[in-house]
């Protein structure tokens, strides 16, 4: 498995990581032995980081990934987990809730530290509370040992920004903003990420189903001029008999500003068929046939969080 830096961290992270929000059950109901073998697999195929949240099954990812994990040496992995976000509306970046919340993912993870923590979507709260206490609060855990790496995750690119103007972090993750149809991560916020070397860590390269063949979801937010094009994007993939998910996760993994594209799933052998598509070449003519078909709709996206933060 191929690895990149995570900034100035001293982490190296496999360029594809682990997911574990289907562990939760957060997109469907989940076999307990498929979704333990899943990380199994991940850890066969060098996939070595494990992304998850309390929010993830509301404690049941967390608690499923540090199950499957028990047996297995802790150098061998890499954990991040996040705080702050706990249900779709319950939101906590107190500082009295940071260390709360730290020593419980550790407890339900099995491990005295993390290698990453993030401040999970920061967008639904007034922003200044993020640098003025939980930062402070988190950066505690840091000098205690506990934590390896901080940073914040959140999908609108000016949240991102007004963070970073006030705050100095060691990562960030966005998700669905570098992917087949939106590159705002690339475009808006790589390079000033790049002049601080800060981590970069990208999450979401089939954009919630809609960069695949499945069914898109009642839930999925993007515009229906993009859903569209998604679908006549597909369609031209499949005539040249290439999944557009494979071409999905190889431009997300093709970016060597990326130190990580993270992706999830309870089901093993799409852990496996991920592992296949890394190792094919990517496909420069369809991709830039894909491109064209997006081009009209390209970056476009939805509102998350307080108006404000958008």
């Amino acid at each position: 498995m191929k690895t990149r830096p995570l900034g100035n961290t001293g982490l190296q992270l496999p360029i594809l990581s682990f997911g574990a929000s289907s562990l939760g059950q957060e997109f469907r109901p989940v076999a307990l032995d498929q979704a333990l073998d899943s990380v199994k697999v991940a850890l066969d195929l060098g996939i070595n980081l494990f992304d998850t949240s309390p929010f993830y099954g509301r404690g049941m990812s967390e608690v499923l990934l540090g199950i499957a994990l028990r047996d297995v040496p802790r150098d061998s992995y890499q954990l991040c987990t996040k705080l702050g976000r706990y249900s779709l509306e319950h939101f906590d970046f107190s500082a009295k809730r940071v260390e709360e919340s730290v020593h419980v993912s550790l407890h339900r993870l099995g491990t005295d530290h993390l290698d990453i923590l993030l401040l999970h979507d920061v967008e639904f709260v007034k922003l200044p509370q993020i640098w003025e206490e939980t930062l402070p609060a988190v950066m505690k855990l840091k000098q205690q040992g506990k934590i390896r790496a901080v940073g914040f995750s959140c999908y609108p690119m000016k949240a991102f920004h007004t963070v970073l103007d006030h705050a100095d972090v060691d990562c960030i993750l966005s998700y669905n903003q570098y992917t087949l149809q939106n590159t705002r991560l690339a475009d808006e916020l790589i390079p000033r990420l790049k002049e601080k070397n800060i981590g970069v860590m990208n999450a979401g390269p089939f954009s919630a189903r809609l960069l695949t063949n499945a069914p898109l979801p009642a839930w999925l937010k993007e515009p229906e001029e993009v859903k569209a094009a998604a679908r006549a994007a597909a369609a031209l993939c499949d005539s040249q008999g290439v999944d557009i998910a494979q071409l999905a996760l190889q431009f997300c993994l093709a970016n060597e500003d990326i130190a990580t594209t993270v992706s999830g799933s309870a089901n093993p052998d799409n852990v496996r068929k991920w592992a296949e598509w890394m190792n094919k070449p990517l496909d420069p003519a369809l991709l830039a046939e894909v491109q064209a078909i997006f081009a009209p709709v390209r970056n476009l996206g939805h509102l998350e969080g307080l108006p404000e933060n958008n």
